[in-house]
Formats: structure tokens, C-alpha cells, sequence
């Protein structure tokens, strides 16, 4: 169910739970808010979101749902904003967030894309925040391969944790270049939107059939496997969107499925790579 977060020696949830654009108010909020629970129960224990989600709003959401539950049964990760990324904001954006989710420290805590301040700046008050007990691990988002090792020779006392980037089926193209970058260097990939905010094909199509056949053979849902293919290496994780219970439950059915290589390499072959691509930004 979990596995080790880069070269910190961290164990963590392989499948964890996304925050972005979750309803903060209502009955959607409180739908969302019961998924969350519900996952953490089921072993999705890795928690992401970011100061930028509802300018706030979300990590005051999120700081109720973890409300009574012991600190260390989740692993809970935020970002700080490119235009809060000058070494003194920060550690002020850090401070507003442990605030706001009623946290004591947060297990990582993340540049959300590359920012016009220095980016030595940046990795030296992520590296701070550390030594002041306020972070546990640091790490980038929405970074390149080059930008990832530019921000990993800034620091000097903390490794470079992880980078968080969009992946899924249809945009593997971080496959040729960022993920065995990453694996040498002992940095996790964290993929996000793992489903590419699209159904998936059914199974009447020759890539829903792949899909139908392995989680068939499982006795799965075809989310599920999708999730273990996603994170087939040990260095990848992913954070599905969190708001319905059910989908949560089938996520969390890919925490202990494992793909043979025959299964792998249909998949492979059923939703192509393709060429590399400039990362998204979110």
C-alpha cells in the first residue's frame, strides 16, 4: 500500500487523494468531505492541495475533514503560490497554510510551478522551513526535467523530494525524459488528474476492451487499473480527484493491484506514449 517518497525514507500512500476544485460549501462540500474520510480509511492517506485552491479556501475545507484524526495516519501535502515564491513570502505562505489546515507542520510542501523570483530563493526558505520544523519534505510541481535539476543543485541539508505533474493515459509524454531523470535521482513523480478529466473508453473500444480484460482478471474496476499502471514504478504516485465516495472506493482497490508484464505491455500498447510534451500547469 505504500512505498518510499523519493530518497527521503518516508513510506506513502502509492495512491493518494487530489483536493483541487473540490465543492467548499454545501451539500458537495460535505459529499467531498465524507470521500475524503472514506479514502483515508481505505489506505489513501496521501492528502495534496495548495493555497492556490479556492485562494484558501480549500485547505480551510481540508483542515476540518482531518479534524480529529491522528497527525501521523496522513501524509499532507501543499504549494505555495510562483507569485509567493521570494524567500520571505515563503515562509509566510507556509505559516498561512499550516493556519488554515490547523497543522503543526505539513509532510510536504511544494513550488506549484516555475516563478519569475529566483529559484535559489525559493529552494533555500523550502530548505528553511524544514530546518524550522515546519515541513517535513520539500518539492516542486509542474517542473521539467531541467527545472528539476536546477532546483534540486540549490539545495544543500534536504534531497528534492518530488515533483507533481500532470499525468494519465492520454499525456504520458513526461515518460521520455522527467520519470527516469526522476528514478536516478531518487525523486518521486506525483501524478495528478490521472484520469485526464475524460471517461474512460469503453469497452467496446479496442482500449476500453485492454482495460476491461486486465481489470476483469482482477476482479476490479477499470479505474484501478489505470492507477496501477500509472504508478507501475516505484517511484510513481498518483492523487485522484477526491469528491464521491464511490469513486474512491475503486481507487483505492489499485493500493495493492499489481500488473504482470504481459498486462503492462498491452496497456502500453493500447494508449500510446507519444511524443514529449511541455508540462501543464495547475
Amino acid at each position: 500500500m505504500k512505498r518510499a517518497f523519493g530518497a527521503t525514507g518516508a513510506e506513502v500512500a502509492r495512491i493518494g487523494q487530489g483536493t483541487w476544485d473540490v465543492p467548499e460549501r454545501g451539500a458537495g462540500a460535505r459529499a467531498a468531505r465524507d470521500a475524503v474520510r472514506r479514502g483515508i480509511a481505505l489506505g489513501m492517506t496521501h492528502i495534496d492541495t495548495a493555497e492556490m485552491y479556492g485562494a484558501g479556501a480549500v485547505e480551510t475545507w481540508l483542515g476540518e475533514v482531518l479534524r480529529g484524526l491522528p497527525r501521523e495516519h496522513v501524509f499532507v501535502t501543499s504549494k505555495v503560490l510562483p507569485s509567493h515564491a521570494s524567500y520571505r513570502a515563503t515562509l509566510a505562505a507556509c505559516d498561512r497554510s499550516l493556519q488554515r489546515l490547523r497543522l503543526e507542520y505539513l509532510d510536504a510542501y511544494l513550488l506549484h510551478w516555475p516563478s519569475d523570483e529566483p529559484l535559489e530563493e525559493t529552494m533555500r526558505a523550502l530548505e528553511a522551513l524544514v530546518v524550522a520544523g515546519k515541513v517535513r519534505f520539500i518539492g516542486v510541481s509542474n517542473f521539467d526535467a531541467d527545472a528539476m535539476r536546477e532546483a534540486r543543485s540549490y539545495l544543500r541539508s534536504v534531497p528534492l523530494a518530488c515533483n507533481q505533474v500532470l499525468y494519465h493515459m492520454w499525456e504520458r509524454g513526461i515518460e521520455h525524459d522527467l520519470v527516469p531523470q526522476a528514478r536516478a535521482a531518487g525523486i518521486a513523480i506525483v501524478g495528478y488528474t490521472p484520469f485526464g478529466r475524460r471517461a474512460l473508453p469503453p469497452a467496446s473500444s479496442p482500449a476500453g476492451a485492454v482495460l476491461a480484460d486486465v481489470a476483469a482478471a482482477h476482479g476490479v474496476p477499470p479505474r484501478a487499473v489505470v492507477l496501477a499502471f500509472l504508478t507501475r514504478e516505484p517511484h510513481l504516485f498518483a492523487i485522484p480527484k477526491a469528491s464521491r465516495r464511490a469513486h474512491v472506493e475503486e481507487n483505492a482497490s489499485a493500493l495493492d493491484l499489481t500488473l504482470s508484464a504481459q498486462e503492462i505491455a498491452a496497456i502500453d500498447a493500447a494508449f500510446p506514449r507519444g511524443a514529449p510534451r511541455m508540462l501543464a500547469t495547475l
